[in-house]
């Protein structure tokens, strides 16, 4: 009985913290968000003649985000690689 009690206490602190984090974001389409931010205004005003390519979009991934996305890359592979040594099936 204490551990369902303990559960649902753990549950609701969970909830809430949530819950508050959620009410604490800005307004959806409000300017003075941070994902509004002097970035992505360099990189649509500037992407051109900085990379020189003509899509903005990959310009930004190849070019500007180039470590990250090698890192997003790094963490999927890696993350092949050990599930298919989990699933590799020993002979005997």
């Amino acid at each position: 009985m204490l551990r369902i009690v303990f559960s649902i206490f753990v549950t609701m602190v969970i909830i809430s913290g949530l819950l508050i984090g959620v009410s604490e974001l800005p307004a959806f389409g409000d300017p003075d968000n941070p994902a509004h931010n002097y970035v992505s205004k360099r990189y649509v005003d500037k992407g051109v003649e900085e990379v020189g390519g003509l899509n903005i979009v990959t310009d930004i991934i190849l070019d500007y985000r180039a470590f990250d996305t090698f890192g997003e890359a790094t963490v999927l592979f890696t993350g092949v690689i050990v599930v298919l040594i989990l699933l590799k099936e020993e002979k005997k």
